[in-house]
């Protein structure tokens, strides 16, 4: 596979790698209390990926606005995982099935070269490549490792953005274009 971040690929464009957010703040259960706080701390032009799988469909609708202005007012966009079309997303956040043919920014989940791949002929911006390390939100589940995850992103046709595990300090370390996290900024100790 071909690396291009703004190249043609085919006959579609790739957003340009000034377009993908460095930051992107993964909502959940979990970090649900602290987001408010997590969201003030990001910088601009981060993303806030709305998931809370955990609510029933109205209380789900009220958050995700209350985020989304919240976000908003800080300079960053909110996207959906599986949300109406009627919410007014800033994006789409899943599968490479999930993103295909979506519009705003679509950021896609691989955790395989073959998934890359479908992410790019889905006409993903950028993949969440994951996980990267252990995390608690698949206890037990095999990790690429920064090996595998380094080599995995260097042949990705689109920028990767690490998931999994993930830390500021973490992140540093990887020589890829942003990181993701659900506990790393809700937590408050770190900073993208």
């Amino acid at each position: 596979m071909r690396r291009c971040y703004s190249a043609p690929m085919g006959k579609r464009q790739i957003i340009s790698r000034q377009g993908v957010p460095r930051c992107v703040l993964l909502t959940d259960a979990r970090n649900d209390a602290g987001l408010e706080r997590a969201i003030t701390r990001l910088p601009r032009g981060s993303v806030v990926v709305f998931r809370h799988y955990h609510l029933n469909q109205d209380v789900r609708r009220d958050r995700f606005q209350h985020l989304s202005k919240l976000t908003e007012r800080r300079g960053g966009l909110v996207i959906g995982a599986r949300v109406p079309s009627g919410w007014r997303a800033g994006g789409v956040y899943g599968s490479a099935k999930e993103v295909a043919g979506a519009r705003g920014l679509r950021l896609a989940t691989a955790h395989s070269l073959r998934e890359i791949g479908m992410a790019a002929r889905a006409g993903a911006h950028a993949v969440l490549l994951s996980p990267v390390f252990a995390t608690r939100s698949h206890p037990g589940a095999k990790v690429l490792g920064t090996a595998r995850f380094l080599m995995l992103a260097r042949q990705s046709p689109l920028p990767v953005i690490a998931l999994g595990g993930m830390t500021a300090a973490r992140a540093r370390r990887l020589p890829v274009h942003g990181w993701a996290a659900i506990d790393g900024f809700a937590s408050g100790y770190a900073k993208c």
